[in-house]
């Protein structure tokens, strides 16, 4: 199952205009605009859902690649796994599993390109 997707655009603006007027009749709409931190690291990401879950990402895509998609882990271990078989298949690593306490405090992902230089994540929003 997919947890969330984010895509790169030329003109984050712009993009995130569009995508409010757009998606508004599905009542699809910012859940979580772009956080400090994340700006300060060179990512402008708006997060687009609906009841609290940003599930469609628009953003800037610096350290990402022209795609990314992320996998729901239902554990830990399982991103730990995902991480180590995409490695193994000959990914790049993107960010090694952990906490990403920046989206929230039990966020654990890991992060790999895919050969075509996608980000493709594993993701669990479970505790340890």
């Amino acid at each position: 199952m997919f947890d969330h997707i984010g895509i790169t655009v030329a003109d984050v603006k712009r993009s995130v205009d569009f995508y409010e007027l757009a998606l508004k009749p599905l009542g699809i709409h910012i859940e979580m605009p772009p956080t400090p931190d994340l700006i300060e690291a060179g990512y402008e990401g708006y997060g687009f859902g609906a009841n609290g879950k940003p599930w469609f990402w628009v953003g800037s895509g610096r350290g990402s690649g022209p795609i990314h998609i992320a996998f729901a882990a239902a554990s830990r271990s399982d991103v730990d796994a995902f991480h180590a078989a995409a490695i193994a298949a000959g990914g790049r690593d993107n960010g090694a599993p952990g906490v990403r306490a920046e989206y929230h405090p039990t966020y654990y992902g890991a992060f790999v390109f895919d050969l075509d230089g996608n980000n493709v994540e594993a993701v669990c929003h479970l505790e340890a």
